[in-house]
C-alpha cells in the first residue's frame, strides 16, 4: 500500500468535489438487470464518478461490467468496492453466527470465513458487512442470530477469527475480502429486545462489555468498521465523535474506513439531531464515518453542508484518502478485478466446502438432554415418525443473510435421515405451517407417531423470525407447534426433540418432557446430514450453549456474568432477590451441553500461588473420559474478584480450550490468563489492577456448582523467585 500512497495523493489533487463526494458514496445495485433503467442510473454514476461503491450487486457479469465502466471509462478510472452481506457463506451457507459460536472453535470460525471470503471474492465481491459482534443478552433481539451470543471473550476471539479468515494475511490477495466490524457498539442493547429502539447503558457496561470486541477486530486489522443505527444515551451513533473519532480513530488506532449502516446517515434526521440532510452529513463527516451506505445524505447534503460552513473540505478530503487507501490495500488499483469464473463454479472448491460446511453444522449442534441415553439412535429401530413443520425446509436451514446459498441444495433432516438409516422406515408427517393455526394435521402426526419406534419432532421458527428487524416479545413456539407436541408427548413415545432457530426459545414444558432435545440453531447446507450424524451418533455431540435461554421472557434479560446483590436470593428470607413465580437461574447456562460420553476434571495445577503484574496464570487441568466412546470436552476458565473497589460480575470467562480424548483416556488441558487481563475499570472507569485474592474456576459451564476452584494472590510487585 506504501507504493499507491503517492496514487492516492494525486487523486486527491486532482478530484472535483463531486468526484470526492462520490467516492464518499456507497449505491445499492440490488435487483439491477442489464438493460433496465435502473442499471442505466447506476451505469451513469459510475461513469461520472458519483458513486465509488455498489451494495448487493451478485452478478459476477455485472459486477466485471460495472468494474470495467469504473476503471475506463470514468474520468479517473478509481476501481469500485463491491460490498455484501457474507455473513454466514456465500455459495455455500455455514451455520450462522450464534449456532457456530456453540462450536467454542476459533480455528472453525476462521476456515468458515476463509471459505465463504473465497467464493465472494471469486465472484468479484471485496467487502463484506461482517463479523457482526454485538453482544446480544436479550433474546428478543432478532440479531442475536448474527451475534457469537453474551460473552466478551467468546466475541473477542470471534472477532479476531473472522477478521483474520476474511482478509487473511495480505487483503489483496486473491480470495480475500475487506472485512467490517459491525455495529459499534452497545446493538445488542436495544430497549425492549426491539429492533432500532434506542440503547441506554452504562458507561462502565459500554467500555466492559460492548467495546471490546470490536478493539479486537481492530487489533486483527479489521478495514472497515460499521457504525450502529441507534443511539447510544441520545448521541446518534452516526454522529458519535466521543467514541467514532475520539475513541476508536484516536486511542485504539483506527486508520481503517468508517462506513454508515444503510440510510443510517439520513436517519439522523428522524432521530432528531439534524434537521436535513445537509446537517446529517454534516454530523457524520465531523464524527468520521467515510461512506454514506444509501442515505443519501453526502451524495445530496455535503455540498450544501460545506457552503453553510457547517462542514469543512479537509474532513471530507480525510475521508476520501481513506476510502483510496482501503482500495489500495485490497489492491484494486493493481487488480480491479480479483474475480476467478472459473474458481467460482470450480466443483471441487463447492464439494471441499459442502464438507467444512456438514463439519462445522455438527459441531455447532448442542445437545440439551438424553434421558435414559435414548440418543444416539439404536441402530436396530426400525420404525421412526418424523414430524413438524421443519423436517423438509429447504430455505430454513440456511437461516438469514444466507447470500446467494441456493435452498435447493440445502439438506433437510428429512434427507439426512433418509440417508443415514436407509433400512429404517421414515414416515414424514409436517403436520402444519410454522406460523399456522390449523390443527388439522396434527391427526396424521398423531397416527404416525403412535405407530413409531421413537420420534423426531422439528420444531422452531422459520429462518424469517430471526435476523435484522426480527424481533419476538413471545418466545414461545410460534403457530399451534405447542398443540402438536403435546399430542405426540401424551403417547409416552421416545421423543427427540430437534429446536430450529435464531434464538433462545421459551420451552421449559417440552424439555421436561421430551426424551432428548437437540439445539440446532440455523445450521446451513449441510443441517440435514449434520443432525442425522448427531442422531445416529456418527458424531458425538461437543457443542455447548454461547447464551443462557430463559425459563420465561420475564427473566431476560439473562447472562451468567451479572453483578452480585446485597441481598442474594435466599428461600428463607422474603427481601432477597428473586422472583415470586420461577427460580432465579436460566433454563440452561452458557456452557451447557451434552456428550454421548462423561468428562471429569481429574486434577487442576497452577503455575504459582502468589503473582505480580507481568505474570501470567497458568492452570493445567486434567479431564478424563469416563464414559464408553471418545469425545470433546470444552474447560472453560473463570475468574472472579470477591473484593474489588467496584463490585465485579460473579464469573468472568478468561480463556477456554477443547480437548479429544479416547473412551478412559486422561488428558491435559492448559488454560492461561495474563495477570494484566485482570484488570477492570474502577469507579472513575480508569483501568486498575487491584492487589488481592483471585478465585478461578475451572469446569464445563457457568454453572458454579460444576466448577473446581483455587485461588491465587495478586501482589502489586511482581514475587520475588
Amino acid at each position: 500500500m506504501t507504493e499507491d500512497k503517492p496514487r492516492v495523493e494525486a487523486l486527491l489533487q486532482a478530484m472535483t468535489l463531486e468526484e470526492k463526494i462520490g467516492q464518499l458514496t456507497m449505491l445499492d445495485a440490488g435487483g439491477v438487470t442489464t438493460g433496465s433503467g435502473r442499471a442505466s442510473d447506476l451505469n451513469t454514476s459510475v461513469r461520472a464518478g458519483r458513486a465509488g461503491s455498489l451494495l448487493n450487486l451478485v452478478d459476477p457479469v455485472q459486477i466485471r461490467a460495472m468494474q470495467r465502466i469504473a476503471i475506463q471509462e470514468s474520468r479517473l478510472r478509481i476501481p469500485l468496492l463491491f460490498g455484501l452481506d457474507v455473513v454466514h457463506g456465500h455459495h455455500t451457507t455455514f451455520p450462522i453466527p450464534l449456532a457456530e459460536a456453540a462450536a467454542f472453535d476459533p480455528d472453525l470460525w476462521r476456515r468458515t470465513a476463509e471459505a465463504a471470503a473465497a467464493e465472494a471474492a471469486a465472484d468479484g465481491i471485496n467487502l463484506t458487512f461482517a463479523p457482526m459482534l454485538d453482544i446480544a443478552r436479550d433474546p428478543r433481539w432478532g440479531r442475536i442470530a448474527e451475534s457469537p451470543g453474551e460473552d466478551v471473550l467468546v466475541a473477542r476471539r470471534f472477532a479476531q477469527a473472522k477478521v483474520n479468515g476474511f482478509q487473511g494475511r495480505n487483503p489483496a490477495a486473491p480470495g480475500s475480502l475487506a472485512a467490517t466490524a459491525k455495529h459499534l457498539a452497545a446493538y445488542g442493547a436495544v430497549a425492549a429486545g426491539r429492533e432500532y429502539a434506542p440503547v441506554d447503558i452504562s458507561e462502565r457496561l459500554l467500555h466492559e462489555v460492548y467495546l471490546p470486541p470490536f478493539h479486537e477486530a481492530v487489533r486483527a486489522g479489521v478495514a472497515v468498521i460499521m457504525p450502529a443505527f441507534t443511539d447510544l444515551a441520545g448521541v446518534p451513533m452516526s454522529a458519535n465523535v466521543t467514541v467514532l473519532r475520539d475513541l476508536v480513530r484516536q486511542q485504539w488506532g483506527f486508520d481503517g474506513v468508517f462506513v454508515s449502516d444503510y440510510s443510517a446517515i439520513q436517519e439522523l434526521i428522524n432521530h432528531g439531531v439534524a434537521e436535513d440532510l445537509a446537517a446529517a452529513a454534516a454530523l457524520a463527516l465531523r464524527a468520521g464515518i467515510d461512506i454514506d451506505m444509501m442515505g443519501g445524505a453526502y451524495e445530496h447534503g455535503l455540498s450544501i453542508a460545506l457552503k453553510r460552513g457547517a462542514a469543512r473540505i479537509e474532513d471530507v478530503d480525510a475521508a476520501v484518502g481513506r476510502v483510496l487507501a482501503l482500495k489500495a490495500r485490497l489492491g484494486l488499483f493493481h487488480a480491479p478485478d480479483k474475480g476467478d469464473t472459473f474458481k467460482a463454479t470450480d466443483p471441487h472448491l463447492r464439494q471441499m466446502n459442502r464438507s467444512l460446511a456438514r463439519d462445522a453444522a455438527r459441531r455447532s449442534i448442542v445437545l440439551l438432554k438424553n434421558e435414559r441415553s435414548l440418543l444416539p439412535l439404536d441402530p436396530e429401530m426400525k420404525r421412526i415418525a418424523l414430524i413438524g413443520p421443519l423436517i423438509n425446509a429447504r430455505s430454513d436451514m440456511l437461516g438469514p443473510w444466507s447470500a446467494l446459498g441456493d435452498p435447493e441444495h440445502a439438506a433437510t433432516v428429512l434427507d439426512g435421515l433418509r440417508s443415514a438409516l436407509p433400512i429404517a422406515q421414515i414416515t414424514a408427517i409436517e403436520a402444519m405451517d410454522i406460523e399456522g393455526q390449523d390443527r388439522e394435521g396434527i391427526r396424521a402426526a398423531v397416527d404416525a407417531a403412535a405407530a413409531a419406534d421413537a420420534v423426531v419432532l422439528c420444531l422452531g421458527e422459520d429462518r424469517s423470525m430471526s435476523g435484522e428487524a426480527s424481533s419476538r416479545a413471545h418466545m414461545d413456539l410460534p403457530g399451534r407447534q405447542r398443540d402438536l407436541a403435546e399430542a405426540i408427548l401424551v403417547l409416552r413415545k421416545p421423543v427427540i426433540a430437534v429446536i430450529m432457530s435464531g434464538r433462545p426459545l421459551v420451552i421449559g414444558w417440552l424439555v421436561e418432557r421430551a426424551d432428548a432435545v437437540i439445539a440446532a440453531g440455523f445450521l446451513g447446507h449441510e443441517a440435514g446430514h449434520a443432525l442425522a450424524d448427531v442422531i445416529t451418533g456418527h458424531w458425538n455431540p461437543s457443542g455447548r450453549l454461547p447464551v443462557s435461554w430463559p425459563h420465561a421472557v420475564g427473566q431476560i434479560p439473562i447472562f451468567y456474568a451479572q453483578r452480585p446483590t446485597g441481598r442474594p436470593r435466599d428461600p428463607e428470607n422474603h427481601f432477597t432477590s428473586k422472583y415470586l413465580d420461577m427460580p432465579n437461574d436460566p433454563l440452561f447456562r452458557f456452557g451447557d451441553g451434552l456428550s454421548y460420553t462423561s468428562f471429569a476434571i481429574a486434577a487442576l495445577r497452577a503455575n504459582a500461588t502468589t503473582l505480580g503484574p507481568k505474570d501470567e496464570i497458568v492452570v493445567d487441568v486434567e479431564v478424563r473420559n469416563e464414559g464408553s466412546r471418545e469425545g470433546e470436552e470444552t474447560i472453560f476458565l473463570f475468574i472472579h474478584d470477591p473484593v474489588a473497589s467496584v463490585s465485579r460480575p460473579i464469573l468472568e470467562l478468561k480463556d477456554f480450550a477443547k480437548i479429544e480424548l479416547a473412551a478412559g483416556e486422561t488428558g491435559t488441558v492448559r488454560l492461561r490468563v495474563a495477570v494484566e487481563d485482570l484488570k477492570h475499570l474502577d469507579a472513575d472507569l480508569r483501568p486498575v489492577l487491584e492487589a488481592g485474592v483471585v478465585e478461578v474456576l475451572i469446569g464445563p459451564s457457568a454453572d458454579r456448582a460444576r466448577l473446581h476452584q483455587i485461588t491465587v494472590e495478586i501482589v502489586a510487585e511482581a514475587p520475588i523467585s
